[in-house]
């Protein structure tokens, strides 16, 4: 094939082959858990966080904005406990605020552009350190969904059961969200903050088109999300065109489709 003749096309298979199924295996935690709008508002927060680095100095590294990240999951699960809003209300505040303070910070004086690439994300420029760093974190999600799914799906289904059972529903719940935040701000430079939860969703929402039982519903989510993501990358490559908004419309299709299929699954 033409583009593998290049590295950085090498490399972004690689990161694709990495990340897709990650968003896949977390893409149903998150719909199972009715985390969408929380991934969303995480994926914005970066803006703040990347903001709070650029304060101190120490802009164009992660740490900045995984540190804000963690504070921002913490205290919005303490939030949504103590509130009597709704979550998607607190959500909604939480996204909105982080959103705005970051763009009044990263816009003074008018330099905003070079910190647009964040929006939309640039996989092309991973690096092999960086695939390294991603295979580790693909590995922790593995190791959280094989030890805590079972709890953490009890605990949405109903937290008095899961505390009858004994279970810690807040270090669960608390574990999970500091789980997102990592990969999120992991992730977005390469995903892009406009459009990270669109790849955690979509995938997930099409496996529960065609899905008939859990099993086959984190099977469909991963294969999903892996085709969405190999066929995107050679889409974009072809057209000349953002790797990551590519792959979102090629997800995008697949919900289309199970979506109309879903009379052949069900039958």
């Amino acid at each position: 094939m033409e583009f593998l003749s290049y590295g950085f096309m090498r490399n972004a298979l690689i990161a694709i082959c990495i990340i897709t199924p990650l968003f896949g295996i977390l893409g149903t935690m998150i719909v199972n858990n009715r985390m969408a709008f929380f991934s969303d508002a995480l994926g914005h927060s970066a803006l703040t966080g990347m903001a709070i680095g650029v304060l101190l100095g120490v802009a164009g590294t992660d740490v900045p904005m995984l540190l804000f990240a963690l504070v921002f999951a913490l205290v919005l699960n303490h939030m949504k406990r103590k509130s009597s809003a709704s979550t998607d209300t607190i959500i909604s505040v939480f996204s909105s605020l982080g959103t705005a303070v970051g763009l009044v910070i990263l816009s003074r004086g008018g330099n905003f552009s070079k910190y647009s690439a964040l929006l939309v994300g640039d996989i092309l420029s991973i690096t092999a350190k960086e695939i390294l760093c991603l295979l580790g974190v693909l590995v922790l999600t593995l190791v959280f969904w094989l030890v805590c799914f079972n709890k953490l799906h009890t605990c949405s289904v109903n937290k008095s059961l899961a505390m009858s059972k004994g279970l810690p529903v807040r270090l669960i719940e608390d574990l999970f969200a500091v789980l997102i935040a990592v990969i999120v701000m992991l992730s977005i430079k390469w995903v892009g903050i406009l459009i990270i939860n669109a790849l955690l969703i979509l995938p997930t929402a099409a496996a529960t088109n065609i899905a008939a039982n859990m099993r086959e519903y984190h099977l469909f989510s991963v294969i999903l999300s892996v085709s969405s993501g190999l066929i995107g990358l050679v889409l974009a490559y072809y057209l000349n065109a953002a790797v990551g908004p590519t792959i979102v419309i090629v997800a995008a299709v697949f919900f289309a489709a199970t979506f109309f299929a879903r009379p052949l699954f069900r039958t």
